[in-house]
């Protein structure tokens, strides 16, 4: 069984958990080592029990716990070159535990494979990831400025879609933000609207995704409420039901979400893949 839970999502921000039997791997460390610990513990979880540590990149609100958190634990740690080298300066305990992956390069971490795929981000090397276990498969598309064919394929198929719905536009540009930051977060490398995000989800789920999870909310220019109708309108307009036919919700910004689950067998027709518990 394939399981995702995520500990913190946003622009202050991320971290999750994926587990698949005795595997465990954290997805980014973007808040502080004491929250990781203490959500990871509180899904049963002990820090060492980790698998791996997988990094999206480099930006502060997805690797800001990583320094201290290798200080206590040892597992690998797993990012794109580039961002591997932006990391080994900011790890002093840690350095030695980087491992470079290329995009397109799968990996096995355990009971699950790993396949890394390159995102459109202000960053040295972003990549998404799509870990596979128990027969089930999850991707997580966040921090990107607009969907590519790599994050397409990466999405296809998937029985979980993490999906980026970071801003409002309109909010985004009547707000209070800096117009070069605004430029920056609508641009090519910056990140998913609401509205581009429904297409991803609709993507998606066009391809099989029966769970779809709104993440990397903005606390300024965007809410829960707004995000998850933007979606819903855009299912709805394919003519599946967000509140009947798959699983919608948003990952909570600062504190531990529900755990989703990806059962082994295959669900029959008409019947949801997976379950929140």
């Amino acid at each position: 069984m394939l399981t995702f839970t995520t500990l913190a999502s946003g622009s202050s921000g991320n971290a999750a958990l994926v587990s698949c039997g005795d595997t465990h791997v954290l997805l980014d460390a973007g808040i502080s080592a004491r929250r990781i610990t203490t959500g990871l513990k509180s899904l049963g979880v002990d820090p060492a029990e980790l698998s791996a540590i997988l990094i999206t990149h480099e930006h502060r609100d997805h690797v800001s716990g990583l320094a201290v958190l290798t200080k206590k634990i040892r597992p690998t740690i797993y990012a794109a070159p580039a961002t591997c080298g932006q990391l080994a300066d900011q790890l002093p305990h840690g350095a030695e535990l980087l491992q470079s992956r290329l995009p397109g390069a799968g990996f096995a971490v355990g009971e699950l494979w790993v396949e890394p795929f390159a995102t459109p981000h202000d960053a040295a090397g972003s990549v998404g990831y799509v870990l596979s276990g128990g027969g089930r498969t999850m991707a997580l598309c966040t921090d990107l400025g607009h969907v590519t064919d790599q994050v397409r394929q990466a999405v296809a198929g998937c029985d979980l879609l993490v999906c980026e719905t970071n801003y409002d536009p309109d909010w985004m540009r009547t707000g209070p933000y800096p117009y070069a930051l605004k430029q920056r977060i609508m641009g090519d490398r910056g990140h998913l609207s609401n509205q581009d995000g429904a297409e991803l989800a609709a993507m998606g789920v066009q391809s099989g995704a029966s769970i779809v999870v709104l993440a990397h909310l903005s606390a300024e220019n965007n809410t829960p409420a707004r995000a998850l109708e933007t979606v819903r309108r855009r299912l709805r307009a394919m003519g599946c039901d967000p509140e009947g036919d798959i699983t919608l919700a948003v990952a909570p910004r600062t504190e531990v979400g529900p755990t989703y689950r990806l059962e082994r067998r295959l669900a029959a027709a008409g019947e949801k893949g997976g379950s929140l518990c």
